[in-house]
């Protein structure tokens, strides 16, 4: 894995790799990222400096096209006509399914056991994507898969030092929003011995969870950052995404080349470790993170502490005290309950606006709390931190401000980014109800769940397809912003999809 990683960012780094990008022969740029060279790299590159020696004018796409394969994207349409959603989802498995991994040349880090792409220009596994694919899968029955899934996450982790945002090699540098032990938990009640489940899987989330404490131990008042680890006011430590990077994205290498132009060059590596940062969260991108909401590159992501990152290590440590109460390893069951508490109090102290009636980011570079209203705000009702009169609160905004006719926007900023209003996310909506139904909110709960699957359903009946996001306020609209045109597949859609018939079938028998 190791070589083939650095074959790959010796790829990435070369004058071909620029060149092509920077020309913009292929309209996506993680197009040439995910391109499988016909022969060894190197050879590649001799020749295309000796050409470039010859003759000036090189014909970029004919060179690429000769010495590379490129990626194609995967049918999703069923040639059947499908009557109805979970018809189609069911269908949309066998497509999205790959069986493990072949040792090729090219960016993808190869896995040992199947597992579900989202679809469309996603051909590889996405790590937090697949804790919300996961949970269509189990109402599938696909019990096997959802574990060679984890098992892949485990074993990307032991090689990488994290679970990458996914599995190729351009991702390396960066995880996404920690689900591992949600996984586990997910498969929980399907093991036979838990102990010795858990057993299996225990070390691997240890791992993980130091992954994202790493620098921690730099901190100090004076100090009060060090990757993904910051130092509050009152000597807690909460969490930031980061990218151990500060590069163009080779998967949008033009786009940020681009975006940077206007930019001061000794700032230059700020901005694409924030922009990395962004894709980290798996909200790429957001007013979230910006600092002016109509301009990309004024991105601040490392300056953010965010609310669901933090709630999700929350839940990371209170899982592992629960783990090792089973295992019976009391001082590390107690150990972890401590990092809970101290977590629970400073996302209470620094992330609860009591004016905004809301929890909200925080800026760790102005000292203060963010202005955006965000679908993030509910994370702490899904890992229960929030008490009853906050929840309360939420709730009310929610009904107030994000519930639309298709569901939840994503924050209630309208931009050019595909993570804010108008557009609504499958896990999101997951996080949301599942929230809603721990504060015993079960007409929100199934209110939400009804809107969403109406939509899907709407949708389907006019296209035959299910997306990786939708417009929840216009729902004849097809949902828009960001880098790249909207995806049909989709992974998560399917997931939460089935998910939420199953809990309005058991609310409604």
């Amino acid at each position: 894995m190791q070589s083939l990683l650095r074959d790959n960012l010796f790829f990435f780094d070369s004058q071909l790799f620029k060149d092509v990008q920077l020309a913009a022969i292929y309209k996506d740029s993680k197009t040439f990222a995910d391109a499988i060279p016909k022969i060894a790299y190197q050879d590649i590159f001799n020749r295309y400096e000796q050409q470039c020696q010859r003759n000036n004018a090189v014909d970029l796409k004919e060179f690429v096209e000769h010495y590379f394969t490129l990626p194609t994207d995967t049918e999703v349409t069923s040639k059947e006509q499908l009557k109805t959603v979970k018809a189609h989802i069911s269908h949309l498995w066998k497509v999205l399914k790959k069986p493990g991994d072949e040792k090729l040349a090219g960016s993808l880090l190869p896995l040992k056991h199947a597992y579900i792409v989202p679809g469309g220009r996603f051909r590889e596994i996405y790590y937090w994507d697949s804790y919300f694919t996961a949970l269509g899968l189990i109402e599938s029955g696909h019990f096997e898969l959802v574990n060679n899934m984890l098992d892949n996450f485990v074993e990307l982790l032991a090689d990488n030092g994290c679970i990458p945002n996914g599995n190729r090699a351009y991702y390396y540098s960066r995880s996404q929003p920690p689900i591992l032990s949600m996984l586990v938990n997910l498969l929980m009640p399907y093991q036979q011995d838990k102990t010795v489940f858990i057993k299996r899987y225990v070390t691997a989330i240890v791992a993980e969870y130091n992954f994202w404490m790493r620098g921690s131990e730099q901190l100090t008042a004076n100090i009060n950052s060090s990757r993904r680890t910051v130092y509050m006011p009152d000597g807690s430590v909460l969490n930031r995404y980061w990218d151990d990077e500060a590069t163009p994205r080779p998967e949008s290498y033009r786009e940020d080349i681009e975006l940077a132009q206007n930019i001061p060059q000794e700032q230059r590596e700020s901005f694409y470790r924030n922009i990395r940062a962004a894709c980290e969260s798996g909200w790429d991108f957001s007013s979230r993170w910006l600092k002016d909401s109509a301009k990309l590159a004024s991105i601040q992501t490392t300056d953010i502490v965010p609310v669901d990152l933090n709630c999700l290590l929350y839940q990371v440590e209170l899982h592992l005290s629960e783990y090792y109460h089973l295992l019976e390893e009391q001082e590390l069951r107690q150990h972890f309950f401590e990092k809970s508490l101290v977590r629970k109090n400073a996302i209470q102290k620094y992330l609860w606006s009591d004016a905004l009636s809301y929890f909200v980011d925080f800026n760790i570079k102005e000292n203060v709390q963010s202005p955006v209203l965000s679908l993030a705000g509910v994370l702490p009702l899904f890992v229960e931190i929030a008490n009853h009169g906050q929840a309360k609160r939420i709730k009310e905004q929610l009904e107030n401000n994000f519930l639309k006719a298709g569901g939840l926007i994503t924050t209630i900023k309208e931009s050019a980014q595909q993570w804010d209003s108008p557009n609504g996310w499958a896990p999101l909506h997951w996080f949301t109800v599942q929230g809603l139904r721990h504060y015993q909110f079960d007409d929100l709960a199934i209110d939400v769940s009804q809107r969403w699957l109406k939509m899907i359903e709407s949708f389907f009946q006019k296209s035959g397809k299910l997306m990786e996001k939708y417009n929840v306020c216009q729902q004849v609209s097809i949902a828009s912003g960001g880098e790249y045109e909207v995806q049909e597949g989709f992974g998560w859609t399917n997931g939460v999809t089935l998910a939420f018939y199953a809990y309005l079938e058991n609310t409604n028998p």
